[in-house]
């Protein structure tokens, strides 16, 4: 995908996070959110310092122009930013990073891929839904929240990762 490409799927990705947070709360026990994954997705030329300043200014936008709470889904995107290289060499090896390649479902598999998100969703989550609660909630409550999020969220992340970071063979 070329940056130009990739620049405009990205702010569609951030505009359709900003549209799920206005119009589809669902219930206060599910967070949707689809940007770790478009976090785990930047093209591998995105170092960490660029990676960290895409997910500040993602997470403010996302909280000014939906959540209404600034600062909490950068507060919680920004260390997605920082592990990002480190879960995709863990996850699809160093290789991948220095031929510059994008990783893809179909060409790492559903399993890996399915665990990157999971790491980056859990992470996300933990973070967002600590700092939302401030110790207000119960460790049920937020439990619960945080399991029905992160299924809900893998399971749209599985689109974001096919649309964001695409096979280059198809």
């Amino acid at each position: 995908m070329s940056q130009r490409n990739y620049l405009i799927t990205y702010i569609v990705m951030v505009a359709l996070q900003i549209l799920i947070g206005n119009y589809f709360r669902l219930t206060p026990l599910i967070t949707l959110t689809l940007l770790p994954a478009i976090i785990l997705c930047l093209p591998d030329r995105v170092g960490t310092g660029g990676a960290l300043l895409i997910a500040f200014v993602s997470g403010l936008a996302v909280d000014w122009l939906s959540e209404g709470v600034i600062g909490l889904n950068a507060l919680a995107l920004v260390p997605v930013a920082f592990v990002r290289k480190g879960v995709i060499n863990l996850m699809f090896g160093t290789e991948l990073s220095e031929r510059h390649e994008s990783f893809s479902i179909r060409k790492h598999g559903l399993g890996k891929v399915s665990f990157a998100l999971l790491m980056v969703q859990s992470l996300f989550l933990v973070i967002y839904i600590a700092a939302d609660g401030a110790g207000l909630r119960s460790t049920s409550f937020n439990l619960i929240r945080f399991s029905l999020s992160l299924l809900t969220g893998y399971l749209l992340s599985l689109l974001i990762v096919d649309i964001a970071a695409p096979d280059e063979r198809k």
